[in-house]
């Protein structure tokens, strides 16, 4: 507060003492100049040589200013430059502490960022790196200093990571290895801040994805082994049935029961491999073009004849040009669930509308129904495995509660993904947005 007073009491009383200044040289010029009686040329001496004063003090402070060394006060004055060397000098002390404040927020900052497990990197709008943690160095073998300015994406060579990064959609984060530790499984998070500028966050899930790969596992262990008994049961009661009129009519319904529930369980099975299968790769192996609109066809073939008498109006609007790089298997499997969703759902004589086309985005499918709907706060989950919005409405359409979860499988695997809107009592709209780059127009 002193130092800004002082400086606000320089600003004002600077002109008094310059005037007065001025005044006393013009006087002591006349003066001269009544004594020689040369009062020109004793005005030009006097005011020439307060001009050469002042040029000299300008040259002293150029010189200061070209040849300063850090820290090094301003050069000694009096009169008008020593206010304006003394103001410098203030104006120094201040920038110091200023500077000193910033360093030690800076120093504390990374030293916080270097105590972090996790991995921080900080790059420009180019995605050139220019600052990095110890954590950076060991998840992802960065090195001080070669390379920084360096493009991440030179030093990350995965293709999902470059795919990824350039993409610009960083709403979910990416799970890799890691480029120097293959048994090292690494999550990506991005985040855009400031002038477009990146601060990416690198996290070792290894633990975590050694946890779900165990479970994986033995979802798909259990339900192979399980497909043999359940086999031979099925088969045994099949048999049992096909002969009923030698068993004790006591056990008909018990049998078929029997049946019932050992068709629901290998239903489950079945989607449960499925799911195994979906988790055990990033992208289709049989990645071709696919003609959706036929494919929906076939589809729309098996939802009228899984709707038999309820009589529901199912309409197909499928762009014939528009087709669909991926897996055709994975696609009908997918596009049957939501198809089939519908027509369990919606009541007899309720109307389900089928449409695929594209746009600048890329392609669409949505399969819309006017059936009860679903409530608000269900939505988020129902993507998950076995949620159940209403336990006994699935037990009566003889789900598996997996349909959704293999939608959002093989929609992961095509790069797409589902949005889903409801409304109570008005009905139901899942859409499947795929980007452009897996749509292929006809003839392409």
């Amino acid at each position: 507060m002193d130092e800004l007073a002082d400086e606000l009491y320089v600003k004002q009383n600077w002109r008094g003492p310059l005037i007065r200044r001025v005044l006393l040289l013009v006087g002591a010029c006349l003066l001269l100049g009544l004594i020689s009686g040369q009062y020109a040329w004793a005005l030009v001496l006097g005011l020439g040589g307060y001009l050469g004063w002042h040029l000299r003090q300008l040259l002293r402070l150029h010189q200061w200013l070209r040849t300063r060394q850090a820290n090094e006060p301003p050069p000694d004055g009096y009169g008008l430059w020593g206010e304006v060397f003394d103001n410098i000098y203030h104006l120094q002390r201040r920038d110091q502490k200023a500077r000193g404040r910033l360093q030690a927020v800076i120093d504390r900052v990374q030293e916080s960022t270097a105590a972090l497990k996790d991995a921080v990197i900080m790059l420009d709008r180019d995605g050139n790196l220019e600052w990095w943690n110890l954590a950076a160095e060991k998840l992802l073998g960065l090195q001080t200093p070669q390379d920084s300015g360096q493009l991440i994406t030179n030093l990350v060579r995965d293709p999902r990571f470059i795919e990824y990064f350039e993409g610009s959609n960083y709403q979910e984060p990416l799970e890799l290895p890691s480029p120097i530790n293959d048994r090292c499984r690494l999550q990506f998070h991005v985040t855009q801040y400031g002038n477009r500028e990146l601060l990416m966050l690198v996290r070792d899930i290894t633990r975590l994805y050694q946890l779900e790969q165990m479970r994986k596992d033995f979802v798909a262990n259990v339900s192979h082994e399980l497909r043999t008994p359940l086999t031979v049961i099925a088969g045994y009661l099949e048999t049992l049935l096909d002969n009923v009129e030698a068993v004790n009519p006591r056990w008909l319904r018990a049998l078929q029961q029997m049946q019932q529930q050992g068709g629901r369980m290998q239903s489950l099975l079945n989607d449960l491999l499925l799911l195994a299968k979906l988790e055990a790769t990033d992208y289709p192996s049989d990645n071709q073009p696919v003609a959706v609109d036929l494919l929906l066809l076939s589809i729309k073939s098996d939802a009228l004849a899984l709707s038999a008498e309820r009589g529901h109006r199912i309409s197909l609007e499928a762009d014939p040009h528009l087709k669909l790089k991926g897996s055709e298997a994975e696609l009908r499997s997918a596009f049957s669930n939501l198809v089939f969703n519908a027509v369990k759902y919606t009541p007899a004589a309720g109307e389900i509308q089928i449409r695929w086309w594209g746009d600048e985005q890329g392609a669409h499918l949505a399969v819309r129904d006017n059936g009860p709907g679903i409530e608000a706060k269900h939505l988020p989950r129902l993507t998950e495995r076995f949620y159940r919005v209403d336990s006994s409405r699935a037990s009566n359409t003889g789900g598996t509660g997996l349909g959704l979860a293999i939608v959002k499988h093989v929609l992961l695997r095509h790069r797409a993904r589902l949005e889903i809107v409801s409304s109570l009592g008005k009905g139901s709209t899942f859409t499947c947005h795929f980007p452009a780059l897996q749509a292929v127009r006809r003839g392409q």
